[in-house]
């Protein structure tokens, strides 16, 4: 990427991180698909890095690359249901319309993360260490943290989303909005399932992936833990 390319895009991405109106975005050509995604995995990568490193620096290598990678897998893949499911719901958005909103809200939603990446390394900073003690303590405390900023990054990045749906499909909006993160939802939770570990646990070697990472299904894993609990 040369330096003017870097600067026409820098008035973009200053415009996805604000509340202003994207509607010209979805009548833009590839320049937009690329920005998006570049924001995707550069976004993605630092703070998948943040999230394995109090592990080990391997692990955080390991997600600088998982993390971006779940990222484009869930945008791509509930897009491209979405985008099909719009038509069926007799909404006025585009196939190619409704692939690039979902990649704007992912894209601002990596952004978000990125930035949220110094306050990790504050909590990181007084956290105790992986080989402390308490470290299952500690491990539960980061995760949670995590959480945290997850839910709140993605809670800004679909709002922003339903502000867009509203521009372009008026009271259809909530409908459409809800069935999108539905599939959200679900593709995300499995293929995080799927592509595990992230945070890396205390007790368990530094690995890439699981030894069995399509043994299951996170949907059964939150079966077993809930029936668990009950008894």
């Amino acid at each position: 990427m040369n330096k003017g390319t870097m600067h026409s895009w820098e008035p973009a991405v200053r415009e996805l991180c604000r509340a202003q109106d994207l509607r010209p975005w979805l009548e833009k050509g590839s320049g937009k698909f690329i920005l998006c995604l570049l924001l995707i995995i550069i976004g993605g990568a630092i703070y998948g890095a943040s999230l394995g490193i109090w592990r080990a620096p391997l692990q955080a290598c390991f997600v600088a690359v998982k993390f971006p990678l779940l990222l484009l897998l869930t945008a791509l893949g509930t897009a491209l249901i979405n985008g099909m499911l719009a038509q069926l719901l007799q909404a006025p958005i585009q196939f190619r319309q409704s692939l690039l909103a979902v990649l704007m809200s992912f894209a601002l939603l990596a952004v978000m993360l990125a930035s949220f990446t110094p306050l990790i390394g504050f909590l990181l900073w007084h956290l105790p260490p992986m080989s402390s003690k308490g470290q299952m303590d500690t491990h539960r405390i980061f995760l949670l943290a995590n959480v945290a900023v997850i839910a709140f990054s993605g809670t800004v990045a679909n709002l922003q989303l339903y502000y867009l749906l509203k521009q372009i499909s008026g009271k259809s909006a909530g409908q459409i909005l809800a069935v999108w993160l539905a599939m959200n939802l679900f593709l995300g939770a499995q293929l995080s399932w799927n592509l595990r570990p992230f945070v890396g646990t205390p007790a368990l070697p530094v690995t890439f992936m699981r030894d069995d990472p399509f043994n299951g299904s996170f949907y059964e894993a939150v079966f077993l833990l809930v029936q668990r609990s009950m008894l």
